[in-house]
């Protein structure tokens, strides 16, 4: 910089809102938002979730109104996570490749009603299975590796059959985005896009989640052999470049506001396209502030969100994301 003050005033671009919109660097619009759901058995039903103020659980018929919602909003894309029945859940997780299932269930319903409305669905045994893992374990209570990678390309493909535009394996398994890629390439679903949990750290942030798909108090131990130690960084971009490597469309990052190191380390190593997910606990905390009186909803919402925007996200998966896209709308 060579100019100085007063020749320089820094100030007079953001003197008027005309100026700050037509000097602002990063653009945030409902294009940048992808709006978690989860599913309930039954048909009507709206559960709210205690521990997500304002997010409930619903039936498909719920499901697919809330597709429309999002396609009037703007949103491209829902993710879908389903709360299965505790009669349903076993040791191996079977209910993931019954292709009758709550989520294949709702994604056809969605396509057929909705079908311009993009689907992710998350790839990972821990809504199906009685003890809470994302994967299978073995006699000691580890969870195994290339088991649990063929349970998931089964549940891949069974959900890509019912129509699923993005799988998004959530379980942080090594070699099941390679697995996968080759099952939806052998299947004829070669349009079929890769999402990857690249970087899923091992966080505090779940426990609301866990609330929603019905885990919590299911877990024995925890997910630390599998989901990332918080302490690093260097791991999340050799995790990143293997799901490249193997066939990912693209690479999220979980959780999202404590990690927006790793989102903007990601992007400038790979320039490839990030998306963070701000999970449960964070939108929990912004809705416990509001509460308290100590924030106001509106203007924290879309600060967090320019934040992900500005680290480099392509997209942000959030619970707010109806909410935002309201005010980005107006």
């Amino acid at each position: 910089m060579t100019a100085q003050y007063p020749a320089l005033r820094l100030r007079r671009t953001r003197a008027s809102d005309w100026s700050r919109r037509l000097y602002a660097e990063t653009v945030l619009t409902p294009a940048d938002l992808i709006w978690p759901l989860f599913i309930a058995e039954g048909s009507g039903v709206e559960e709210p979730i205690a521990s997500l103020p304002g997010v409930s659980r619903w039936s498909v018929d719920g499901i697919v109104a809330r597709g429309r919602e999002a396609r009037d909003l703007g949103i491209p894309c829902i993710a879908l996570f389903p709360n299965t029945p505790g009669h349903l859940r076993s040791e191996m997780g079977e209910e993931a490749l019954n292709p009758d299932n709550l989520m294949c269930r709702a994604v056809r319903a969605l396509k057929d009603a909705v079908p311009e409305i993009g689907v992710l669905t998350d790839v990972a045994l821990d809504p199906y299975t009685s003890h809470g893992h994302d994967g299978l374990l073995d006699a000691a209570g580890y969870v195994l590796n290339d088991a649990t990678s063929d349970a998931l390309v089964g549940q891949a493909l069974n959900q890509a059959a019912a129509g699923s535009d993005i799988i998004a394996p959530s379980d942080m398994m090594d070699g099941r985005i390679g697995a996968i890629r080759e099952a939806l390439e052998g299947d004829s679903h070669h349009n079929v896009q890769i999402m990857s949990y690249a970087a899923k750290y091992a966080s505090a942030f779940y426990g609301p989640f866990r609330d929603a798909v019905g885990s919590r108090g299911l877990l024995k131990g925890d997910k630390k052999t599998y989901q990332m130690d918080s302490a690093n960084a260097e791991e999340a971009l050799r995790e990143v470049a293997l799901d490249l490597a193997e066939g990912a469309d693209s690479v999220m990052v979980k959780p999202g506001l404590p990690y927006l190191d790793i989102v903007a380390r990601v992007k400038a190593a790979f320039e490839v396209p990030v998306f963070a997910y701000q999970v449960s606990g964070e939108y929990a905390m912004i809705e416990a502030a509001v509460a308290a009186g100590a924030a106001e909803r509106d203007p924290m919402v879309l600060e967090t969100l320019m934040a992900f925007k500005r680290a480099g996200c392509s997209g942000v998966l959030t619970y707010h994301a109806a909410h935002a896209a309201r005010l980005l709308n107006a």
